[in-house]
């Protein structure tokens, strides 16, 4: 995959602890703040698009990736999560805000022209 573009997010659940709400927020955050043509760009069509997303929560194994992937309205998207982002106590003591953060990887295979 030649990479095109990298994007970044976070995302954040206040109150519910919910690290896959989280992780929804950081992605969209990431998508929501570009309007990238890349594909029309070098004459691919979207379906095309190689996605690869990586998600860092304190939590990984509380993200439900199949709950993620509707988020992209096309391309080829691939998931992976791993221990990073936030666990912050909440000042009351009644539980935890969660954030996510995100990196958003666009590519396409390509022949390398430089060969």
């Amino acid at each position: 995959m030649k990479r095109l573009v990298t994007q970044f997010g976070m995302g954040t659940s206040i109150r519910s602890q919910d690290y896959t709400q989280a992780a929804a927020r950081a992605i969209r955050d990431a998508l929501w703040h570009n309007s990238l043509n890349v594909a029309e760009a070098f004459d691919f069509p979207r379906e095309a698009m190689r996605i690869q997303v990586q998600i860092g929560v304190q939590r990984p194994e509380a993200v439900d990736c199949s709950l993620l992937m509707p988020i992209f309205p096309y391309g080829q998207p691939t998931i992976t999560v791993v221990k990073g982002g936030l666990d912050i106590p909440r000042g009351d003591k009644t539980g935890l805000s969660v954030v996510a953060n995100v990196a958003i990887m666009v590519g396409f295979d390509m022949e390398d022209t430089h060969a």
